[in-house]
C-alpha cells in the first residue's frame, strides 16, 4: 500500500550542494521549491533541447570541438542529427585526469585485488592503442572482448575508442554459439579473451570454447589472451588459432607515451551492444561516441550526483550495458569499483565487505539481487560501516515496494535509492533518480532530463494515473545510430517506431508497460510483450511478482499467459510458476495463500488459474527472467536462441507439464 509520505527526503544541504541544483542555476531555471525546480528543469530540457544539451556539454566540460549547430531535423525520429559539426574522442574524455588518484579498483571474489592509478591506466591505454595501430586496426574496425569485468577490459575499450575502433563485448560465461551469434554478425578484427574465470570458488577454463570461436570467426586477425587463471599452459593456448598473449602483444610498445587521440564526428560508432536474443538472433545495436558520452555525463553528474573522487560500483558483467554505463564514470572523476564473480560468496557478505573497505559512495545492482539479499536474512546495516554510501541504484527489472522497505530498513536509512530504467537500446535511462527529489515507495523518481517521456494508451493518447506504453516523443542524443547490417534501417524502425505508426511525428515506443504517478514518478509493470491479457484486461507481470515474492516461502516466480482453451486463440489464463525455499513444497494451503495475497492486493483477474512449483527459473546472462521463452515452451513452440540464457537447462522444467493440459 502506498504511504502518504515519501520513504526518504534529502536534506537541504544535500540538495543545495548537488550538481543538479548547481546546473539549474547555471541554466537560469528557477522555481519556488525544490520539487518545482526539478519539474521546471525537466520541462525546459525537453522544450529547448538544443539549449539544454549545449548546456550539458559546457557544464560537464566535454573535451572537443562543439561547433555551432546543435540539432538538425528535430522533428525526425529516427533522422535527427546532434552536433553535426562536433569533433571529439570518447577515450580522451574518460582519461582527462592523470596523476596518482585511483582510476580502477578490482576485486575477484576473495582471491584478488588490484589497483590502477589514473596515470597507470593512461599508460596502459597508450601502449595498447599503439599495439592496435601496429596490428592494422583502424577507424571503424571492430575490437571484441570475451572477458570478465577486469581492468584489462576497460583498457581494451579505451584503447579501441582512442583510435576510432568500435568496441563490442560478451562475458566469458557465454557459450560458443552465443558468442558466434553476436561477433559473427559484427566481424571483429581482433578478439581479446581470457583463459578462464572464477565463479563461486570454481575455476572455469574457456580455452576450448575460445578455440572453437576463433576457428569460426574468419574476420579475426589475432586473438589476444588475457591470463586470468594463470596456469593455462602453452599447449592449451597454442590450440587457439592466431593467438598471442597480451604481454607479448604490447611489449614492443612499452615506451609509448602520449595517446594520439583520433578526433571523430559526434555520431562516430563507439559500441555495438546486443539485445538479449531470447526471441531470435540478437540485434546488433550501434551507439555513437558523442551521444553515449553526453547522456552518461548527464546521468552520472546530475541525476546520480557523482563527484570527482567518488567511488562508483555496479555489479555487472561485460555482457550487460551497465558495464558500459559504469565505465563512463571515469569522465566524471569517479574511481570505478570493479567486481567479478558470485555476489553471494562469503554468505552474501562479499559486496558489502567491498563497500565498507573501499568506502563506496554509489552502489549499483539488480532488483533481483536486492530481493534475494532480503530473503537471505542479511542486514548490511548491522554488520558493515556504510558511512560513505550516498546512493543505491537498481535496474534489470522493476524494483518491488518491499525492496524499498528493505533498503531503508536493513541497508541504510539515509541513502538515495534510485530505481532506474532504460536499456541496451539507448545505453542509458529514460527514467531514474534525482538528488533534489524525495523517494516514494515503489516509484522511480523522475524522467531523465532531455527525455520527453510520456505514457500512452492504446489510442496513442498521453495519460497519467493509468497504465500504458512508455514512449519518448522527441529525439535524444543516445538514440542508436542504427543496427549493424541494416542499411535501409527497416529493422531499426520496426523495433521502436512502428507501434504508433500513422502519426504526424513518429515516437519511440520502448516496450515497457507503466504508469506516471501523482508525484511525477513512474511505476513499471513489466515488458509490454510479456503483458498478460486475461479477458481482454492488460496486466503487468510485475504486479503479480510484487505480491507473490513478498511471501517468505517464495524465492522467485515467473508468470505467463497460457492460451486457453488451447484450441481457441484469443483468450489466456494466468499461470504462475514458483521457486520455493529449500524444504518447502507447494501444497493446497500455500497455493491458497498465494492466491489470497494476490487477490487482496490487486484484483481477481490477477489471480492465477494455475500455480506450479519449479526447481529453477530461466534467465538471461544479465539476470532477467525470460517470460516469453517460458511461454513458448509451455505452448510447444521453439525457443529461438537458448544460447542467450544463463541456465537453458531450466526450460525443461516447463515442458510437457500435465497440469497445464486440464482445467
Amino acid at each position: 500500500m502506498q504511504s502518504d509520505s515519501p520513504i526518504w527526503v534529502p536534506d537541504a544541504c544535500r540538495i543545495e550542494t548537488s550538481a543538479m541544483a548547481v546546473f539549474a542555476a547555471y541554466a537560469n531555471v528557477v522555481a519556488a521549491d525544490w520539487p518545482g525546480l526539478a519539474r521546471a528543469l525537466h520541462r525546459w530540457s525537453v522544450q529547448s533541447p538544443a539549449q539544454f544539451w549545449s548546456a550539458v556539454w559546457d557544464f560537464c566540460g566535454v573535451i572537443g570541438e562543439r561547433g555551432e549547430r546543435v540539432l538538425l531535423n528535430p522533428d525526425r525520429m529516427p533522422g535527427a542529427r546532434w552536433f553535426p559539426d562536433a569533433r571529439l574522442n570518447f577515450a580522451q574524455n574518460l582519461l582527462r585526469d592523470c596523476g596518482n588518484g585511483e582510476a580502477l579498483v578490482f576485486r575477484g571474489e576473495d582471491e584478488f585485488e588490484r589497483r590502477l592509478s589514473r596515470e597507470q591506466l593512461r599508460q596502459q591505454v597508450a601502449q595498447l592503442a599503439a599495439a592496435l595501430r601496429k596490428s592494422g586496426v583502424g577507424r571503424g574496425d571492430r575490437v571484441a572482448a570475451y572477458l570478465p569485468n577486469l581492468p584489462e577490459t576497460v583498457v581494451v575499450m579505451l584503447a579501441a575508442a582512442s583510435i576510432g575502433a568500435v568496441f563490442t563485448s560478451a562475458s566469458p560465461d557465454f557459450g560458443v554459439q552465443g558468442v558466434l551469434d553476436r561477433f559473427g554478425q559484427t566481424e571483429p578484427k581482433l578478439l581479446f579473451a581470457c583463459d578462464g574465470y572464477r565463479y563461486g570458488g570454481k575455476r572455469i577454463g574457456v580455452l576450448d570454447k575460445l578455440a572453437d570461436i576463433a576457428r569460426q570467426l574468419p574476420s579475426l586477425a589475432n586473438v589476444i589472451i588475457v591470463p586470468c587463471l594463470g596456469d593455462a599452459g602453452a599447449a592449451s593456448i597454442a590450440a587457439v588459432p592466431r593467438s598471442t598473449m597480451l604481454a607479448d602483444f604490447v611489449a614492443p610498445h612499452a615506451g609509448a607515451g602520449e595517446i594520439d587521440y583520433a578526433l571523430l564526428p559526434f555520431d562516430h560508432p563507439l559500441y555495438i551492444l546486443y539485445s538479449s536474443g531470447t526471441t531470435g538472433v540478437p540485434k546488433c545495436i550501434v551507439h555513437g561516441a558523442g551521444g553515449t558520452l553526453l547522456q552518461h555525463l548527464k546521468e552520472h553528474r546530475l541525476h546520480c550526483d557523482v563527484k570527482p573522487g567518488d567511488r562508483l560500483f555496479y555489479f555487472t558483467t561485460c555482457g550487460w550495458m551497465m558495464w558500459n554505463w559504469l565505465a563512463t564514470g571515469l569522465a566524471s572523476g569517479a574511481t570505478l569499483m570493479l567486481y567479478d564473480g558470485n555476489p553471494f560468496v562469503a554468505d552474501g557478505r562479499i559486496l558489502w565487505d567491498y563497500a565498507e573497505a573501499e568506502r563506496i559512495t554509489h552502489f549499483g545492482t539488480s532488483a533481483k539481487y536486492l530481493d534475494a539479499l532480503a530473503k537471505s536474512g542479511l542486514k548490511p546495516r548491522e554488520h558493515f560501516g556504510l558511512g560513505d554510501l550516498r546512493a543505491i541504484f537498481s535496474t534489470g527489472s522493476p524494483l518491488a515496494p518491499e525492496s524499498f522497505d528493505f533498503v531503508y530498513r536493513d541497508i541504510k536509512a539515509d541513502v538515495q535509492l534510485s530505481s532506474i530504467s532504460g536499456g541496451t537500446d539507448i545505453v542509458s535511462c529514460f527514467v531514474l533518480g534525482n538528488p533534489m527529489l524525495p523517494v516514494w515507495r515503489g516509484e522511480i523518481q523522475c524522467m531523465g532530463l532531455g527525455m520527453a517521456v510520456e505514457v500512452w494508451n492504446e489510442a496513442g493518447e498521453p495519460v497519467r494515473g493509468e497504465k500504458g506504453e512508455l514512449v519518448c516523443t522527441r529525439p535524444f542524443p543516445s538514440m542508436p545510430i542504427g543496427f549493424w547490417n541494416d542499411a535501409g534501417g527497416s529493422r531499426y524502425r520496426a523495433a521502436y517506431f512502428e507501434r504508433f505508426a500513422g502519426l504526424d511525428q513518429p515516437v519511440w515506443c520502448h516496450g515497457d508497460f507503466c504508469e506516471i504517478t501523482e508525484h511525477g514518478g513512474l511505476i513499471i509493470y513489466g515488458r509490454s510483450d510479456a503483458t498478460l491479457n486475461p479477458g481482454g484486461v492488460r496486466i503487468g507481470t510485475a504486479e503479480i511478482y510484487r505480491q507473490v515474492e513478498r511471501l517468505p516461502e517464495v524465492l522467485e516466480s515467473i508468470v505467463i499467459g497460457q492460451d486457453w482453451p488451447p484450441d481457441q486463440r484469443g483468450d489466456v489464463r494466468v499461470v504462475l510458476f514458483v521457486r520455493l525455499r529449500e524444504g518447502v513444497a507447494l501444497d493446497e494451503t500455500l497455493a491458497d495463500k498465494i492466491k489470497q495475497t494476490i487477490r487482496d492486493n490487486t484484483t481477481p483477474r490477477h489471480v492465477p488459474a494455475k500455480i506450479l512449483q519449479v526447481a529453477d527459473i530461466p534467465r538471461t546472462k544479465s539476470g532477467k527472467i525470460v517470460e516469453l521463452a517460458v511461454r513458448n515452451v509451455v505452448h510447444g513452440e521453439p525457443v529461438k536462441n537458448v544460447e542467450a540464457l544463463a541456465n537453458p537447462e531450466a526450460l525443461a522444467l516447463f515442458r510437457g507439464r500435465a497440469e497445464l493440459a486440464d482445467r
